[in-house]
């Protein structure tokens, strides 16, 4: 990293959290009419809504096979190391494929990029993983990514890992994965944590539910190095309502299929896995009337928010019913935040057929919620900003809405990913991904503050020179 980027991030560390807020400019657009043809040049893949964006590609999966780095493809979500030692440095992807991976890729030394683990085998080996999907980095300090698979059994798949050392894994060799065996199997994607140390995750097909994680451990101690979150904890199913109603909303509760050391209750399922493991099927589990969790299509992707009161609210993207719905984790109400009813922005009519397959959420630094399409790159791939002025968890008020924000012009892809850096307001990520061409690539996103925003950056820099030099007179 420059200079100037080490300036700018300490700058924004020591401001509080609106002003950090208040210089990004990532809402500043104009929502695209339609969606973008194809690429001329598939390093620079996206259509931008703003003169004031621009993007470049950092890494690509043509040029790691040629550095003679194993890279199976097929990028999928994005992560940065975002706390302890040389927070704000590595970017982290795994690969979406019948034998997956974790790569990482060094932002402070020219975007080196690097294969930290690779599984043994393709499938289906008993030794290989498959289609890692999730890439979150945990509140302690750790890497965790999941497997988008789980089907008909016997199988070894629908499992959560978490490595142990992703600053320090530098192959097979020395990376520390570890099989988070305590949470139940499913077919993996989001992964989000609340306030309290709940870890909250899907089952990805249609009929598939919402589950949260709670640690036998008490997260203090976890977060203090004292415990392994994952040594041990409940599994429970939402349920709206009684259950039994499809993409429900409304009144919900928790419903524990495991006991607190993750072992199953009685009347659940386990099933042993061909390596001989034994493992709670939390799918067909809470499909059955004791456990019974509410059925959704296609929940992919989550992202908590917190509100402007500190109330956390859980986004789940749906991709078969094109929704996305909101979870108050306080209260537990499930309603719809967005669908095709939703207004367009560039239209001010209902969206419609223009929102389809809701897949990747995420998050600006203003708490601004954005949704990603899993469609056809050059065709109708794009990234969806969710207007919500007065931050009430709902797009029904005057002027709210969905706008077009960028547009995947790179042909036989999908964006998956998107991932706002948590240090630099006005800079972020995604990944092409299973282009035609063969050649994933990590696009970079910058916007450009506006001249206000440079001026609260400054004085920043200027109160922390000042604090500097009076620490020095002592």
């Amino acid at each position: 990293m420059s200079v100037r980027l080490h300036a700018l991030a300490l700058a924004a560390a020591c401001c509080a959290a609106p002003a950090l807020a208040a210089n990004s400019a990532f809402s500043n657009f104009t929502p695209l009419a339609s969606s973008a043809g194809p690429t001329a040049d598939e390093a620079v893949p996206l259509t931008l809504s703003s003169a004031l964006f621009s993007q470049r590609s950092i890494a690509d999966r043509t040029t790691q096979l040629a550095a003679a780095q194993f890279n199976s493809g097929s990028w999928d979500m994005i992560t940065l190391n975002e706390t302890g030692a040389d927070k704000g440095r590595y970017l982290f992807t795994v690969f979406e494929t019948a034998q997956a991976g974790i790569q990482r890729t060094d932002l402070w030394n020219n975007n080196a990029t690097t294969t930290i683990w690779s599984s043994p085998a393709a499938a289906p080996a008993l030794n290989s993983h498959v289609a890692f999907d999730a890439s979150y980095w945990t509140p302690w300090g750790s890497f965790v990514t999941a497997e988008e698979s789980w089907g008909n059994q016997p199988q070894p798949y629908g499992r959560l890992f978490e490595l142990k050392n992703p600053l320090a894994a530098t192959g097979n060799a020395n990376a520390q994965l570890v099989h988070a065996n305590s949470v139940a199997r499913v077919s993996h994607e989001g992964v989000q944590w609340d306030k309290a140390g709940n870890m909250y995750f899907i089952d990805e097909l249609n009929g598939g539910s919402l589950y949260r994680y709670t640690p036998k451990a008490s997260f203090d101690s976890v977060l203090a190095g004292q415990a392994d979150y994952f040594a041990g904890g409940t599994n429970a199913v939402l349920r709206v309502g009684d259950g039994n109603t499809d993409n429900a909303v409304g009144a919900s509760s928790w419903v524990a299929f495991t006991d607190s050391d993750g072992l199953a209750l009685a009347g659940a399922i386990t099933i042993v896995d061909p390596n001989g493991i034994s493992a709670v099927d939390g799918r067909n589990t809470t499909n059955l009337a004791s456990f019974k969790g509410t059925n959704y299509q296609r929940p992919e992707d989550l992202q908590m928010q917190i509100g402007p009161n500190g109330e956390e609210r859980l986004y789940i993207a749906t991709t078969s019913t094109h929704e996305v719905y909101i979870l108050d984790i306080a209260t537990g109400e499930m309603k719809v935040f967005a669908n095709q009813n939703t207004i367009d922005l560039a239209t001010g009519q209902a969206v419609g057929a223009a929102l389809r397959s809701p897949d990747n959420l995420a998050m600006d630094a203003d708490g601004n919620i954005y949704i990603v399409e899993d469609r056809n790159g050059g065709v109708d791939n794009d990234v969806w900003f969710a207007k919500d002025l007065n931050k009430d968890g709902d797009l029904l008020d005057a002027g709210e809405g969905l706008g077009r924000w960028v547009s995947n012009g790179t042909p036989g892809s999908e964006m998956t990913g998107l991932y706002f850096d948590p240090f630099n307001a006005n800079r972020a990520w995604l990944n092409i991904q299973h282009p035609s061409s063969g050649n994933d690539r990590l696009i970079e996103i910058s916007a450009v503050p506006e001249p206000g925003s440079y001026a609260l950056m400054l004085g920043g820099l200027a109160l922390m020179g000042g604090i500097v030099r009076r620490r020095a007179k002592r």
